[in-house]
């Protein structure tokens, strides 16, 4: 390769020295150390995960699976790369990580390396961490075994070609990258507890069985509430359109634009049975009721014929009764009244569905409160992922131009 195209189209600014193409042995020695004296026991044995590096086996699995005998095990330093000689999915020759953890061991399935004085660790695996410029490293490289087994010697897996900066420069990149997963960290712990905060009081803002009140209620409301049958708060749609917005029901997200989703409209098929869905019905699939398929509409369109579609009237917020819907009570319910000999033919269909008793406010203002306490927990929830998913998209393409 031309010396003068061995630069990235993305760098920190002070930095003009020319890249330099090397086999990444010029930068790792593999590493012969054994746990043969038994320091290291099975409560030390490392894992080496895609999303989280190098971690200890017991935190990360809450087990070891370490053999009789560790004596044969890997030692791991700080700052030593680990090579992973089995495939995952989105790396189907294995991946490389740094130990940026305390030492520990790994069985004999990975190769260890140290790395030289010419060299940021850290560096390493941020340079490997593109699948495409990892399986392209490796592919040369490697034969696969009838099992799949990665078929390398660990001195091998060297003899690729790198194209590394100088050590200043790789510890810049390093530092950039840590402050994006921080940041991604950070943001996913945010959204983990938006999450759980929504479970919990999906819990608590309807009233457990046997109860006339939630756990957790707005201050201005205290009569009681009323248990009827679903059937007295909607019927069923049965009116067709073949023409209109496709939407879908998913089991987390509600209903969706088809065209928004990763789902393709057969435009060519008959839609003359697809039933009409207004603003403010709650559609679900019959066969995925139990695992929460269901959803309130805030769209004009159709839906598929195996959808079922309900239309509130004017007791209820059907808004409200979608997150109802949500709750383990009710989700405990609809399994219990699907029918079928196994969850592969679970089925709810309107006649058992309306036979239902749920919990619901007599005053409909209420439920819209309700309602509106937790579309503002989905529209955090919501800002939380899109940051985390423009984080993500942001460091896929650093990953793509920060290197050469």
């Amino acid at each position: 390769m031309d010396k003068e195209k061995l630069l990235p189209s993305l760098r920190f600014s002070g930095y003009k020295d020319t890249w330099e193409m090397n086999k990444l042995e010029h930068y790792l020695n593999v590493s012969n150390e054994k746990n043969t004296e038994g320091i290291f026991g099975k409560e030390d044995v490392l894992s080496v995960s895609g999303d989280f590096g190098i971690i200890n086996q017991i935190e990360f699995h809450g087990r070891s699976f370490a053999g009789v005998s560790t004596a044969n095990y890997g030692v791991v330093n700080t700052g030593d790369v680990v090579y992973t000689k089995s495939p995952l999915k989105a790396n189907p020759f294995g991946i490389i990580k740094t130990n940026k953890g305390p030492a520990g061991i790994v069985s004999t399935l990975y190769a260890v390396y140290h790395p030289k004085e010419n060299v940021y660790p850290d560096f390493i695996q941020v340079y490997f961490e593109q699948y495409a410029r990892m399986n392209q490293y490796m592919h040369p490289l490697v034969n696969k075994g009838a099992k799949n087994d990665m078929k390398v010697s660990d001195a091998n897996a060297l003899k690729g070609e790198v194209v590394f900066p100088k050590v200043d420069e790789e510890k810049k990149i390093v530092e950039y990258f840590m402050n994006i997963d921080n940041l991604i960290t950070l943001h996913q712990k945010e959204y983990d507890k938006l999450l759980i905060i929504k479970k919990a009081m999906l819990e608590k803002m309807f009233p457990k069985e046997g109860m006339d009140v939630p756990e957790i209620r707005f201050n201005e409301f205290s009569e009681p509430w009323e248990r009827r049958k679903l059937g007295e708060y909607f019927k069923e749609r049965s009116e067709s359109a073949p023409e209109g917005e496709l939407l879908s029901v998913t089991i987390n997200s509600g209903i969706k634009k088809t065209s928004d989703l990763d789902r393709q409209d057969n435009s060519n098929e008959d839609k003359s049975k697809y039933k009409k869905v207004c603003i403010g019905d709650i559609a679900y699939n019959s066969m995925r009721m139990w695992q929460g398929a269901s959803g309130y509409s805030p769209y004009e369109g159709i839906v598929s014929p195996a959808y079922t579609v309900l239309i509130p009237n004017e007791k209820v917020d059907s808004k409200c009764v979608s997150y109802l819907f949500k709750s383990t009570d009710m989700i405990r319910m609809f399994r219990i009244n699907s029918q079928g000999l196994t969850s592969d033919t679970w089925n709810l269909k309107y006649p058992a569905l309306s036979e239902i008793v749920i919990p619901l406010a007599k005053d409909v203002g209420e439920q819209k409160k309700i309602a509106a306490y937790f579309s503002h927990l989905d529209n955090l929830i919501a800002l939380k992922q899109h940051k985390i998913e423009k984080l993500k998209n942001i460091k896929a393409g650093c990953l793509e131009k920060m290197f050469v």
